[in-house]
């Protein structure tokens, strides 16, 4: 991975239970996130006694390295979200500015974590379509402005295989958001769906309380078949 290519982006614990629908329930089992970056979901949720593991390819770098590529694109992407006024929904989030300091507060909430917690491993280096845990080690994946975001990037195999690689290691993934950067559904979503029933998995669509992207406000949701809701 080029840090240069990266837009070191994180969500709060607050963005993630609104994306992804979290329960009290949810939160007494094992949570793997999937390119996580520097989200302080995994700060948050570890001070209020949860189990949370958090792997992106960006972990490679230092704390001090991931906040300076922040530092170098933030103002420019916050810039070309006010110039496309009518593609965002300003209700969580208030305006691009409310957004920017929202985004400053995740990071330095991850930075303060970060590197004691990469030590005793809350943070690993590991990269879809392959990864290096047991089977059903988690109970929980969740995949947050990865995959289906970045269907121009990465095909329809890559999308199918790193999806049944998080089956392999948790009971349930969920995926934030099914749009593109482009705003439009991913192609690769009813393929997927298709695909994966046909595998043997219950595959659904549910609403969540969360949008930033325009019609963004929608998760999938994958599990084995027989479990509960």
């Amino acid at each position: 991975m080029r840090l240069e290519k990266v837009v070191p982006f994180g969500r709060s614990l607050d963005e993630y239970i609104k994306m992804f629908d979290l329960s009290q329930s949810d939160f007494q089992s094992k949570i793997l996130g999937v390119g996580d970056g520097p989200a302080s979901f995994n700060a948050e949720a570890t001070q209020l006694g949860y189990h949370v593991t958090s792997i992106d390819p960006i972990y490679q770098f230092t704390g001090a390295e991931i906040f300076a590529r922040f530092q170098e694109v933030v103002d420019g992407i916050i810039e070309q979200v006010r110039q496309t006024p009518n593609d965002w929904v300003w209700k969580y989030h208030k305006s691009p500015e409310d957004l920017r300091q929202n985004r400053v507060q995740a990071i330095e909430k991850f930075l303060k974590d970060y590197d004691l917690a990469k030590q005793i491993g809350r943070y690993k280096l590991e990269e879809l379509p392959k990864l290096s845990f047991a089977d059903k080690e988690y109970d929980l994946a969740l995949c947050s402005h990865f995959l289906l975001l970045y269907s121009d990037f990465y095909d329809y195999q890559f999308h199918l295989n790193s999806i049944l690689e998080m089956m392999r290691v948790a009971t349930e993934v969920r995926i934030f958001p099914l749009l593109t950067l482009m705003l439009q559904r991913s192609p690769h979503l009813n393929p997927l769906i298709a695909e994966l029933t046909q595998l043997g998995y219950t595959v659904e669509i549910k609403p969540v309380a969360y949008q930033l992207q325009k019609g963004g406000h929608e998760m999938l949701v994958v599990k084995r078949n027989g479990n509960k809701e």
